[in-house]
């Protein structure tokens, strides 16, 4: 089976792990940090903090630079726009859906306005509760 790009599953796979999410947070607010140094704030081992450092490049969100033994990272969190369109697009149609709906429920009824009785919490006093007695 031959793999479809999908960088916007690639965002959102790496930003759906808490560690990994944590991990960008910490070279957001601190900028290029040495791989060691992001594993001493972690309870897990260098090679699992190595792993998720590895998602997160495969998703363009973090990029290494290597100055001798030492292998710097940064986060670089461009890919993130591609979530905000996404989410964007999401927010509009909800928007519009929300807006139809407003829309039906704010018009009068051809005889007349709309029955509010419906709106009235009492309305159901005389009626037991599902479940148990009323209280």
């Amino acid at each position: 089976m031959v793999e479809q790009e999908d960088p916007l599953g690639d965002v959102l796979k790496a930003a759906g792990d808490p560690t990994r999410r944590a991990i960008l947070t910490l070279l957001a607010q601190n900028g290029p940090t040495r791989v060691t140094e992001i594993a001493e704030r972690f309870a897990t081992s260098l090679n699992a903090i190595s792993k998720h450092i590895m998602v997160l490049e495969r998703a363009g969100l973090v990029s290494r630079r290597t100055v001798w033994r030492a292998h710097y990272i940064e986060a670089t969190l461009g890919p993130l726009a591609g979530v905000e369109q996404w989410f964007a697009g999401l927010r509009s149609i909800w928007a519009l859906r929300l807006e139809a709906l407003d829309a039906v429920l704010t018009q009068e009824a051809p005889d007349g306005p709309r029955d509010d009785s419906r709106a009235d919490p009492d309305r159901f006093a005389d009626h037991p509760r599902p479940g148990g007695p009323r209280l």
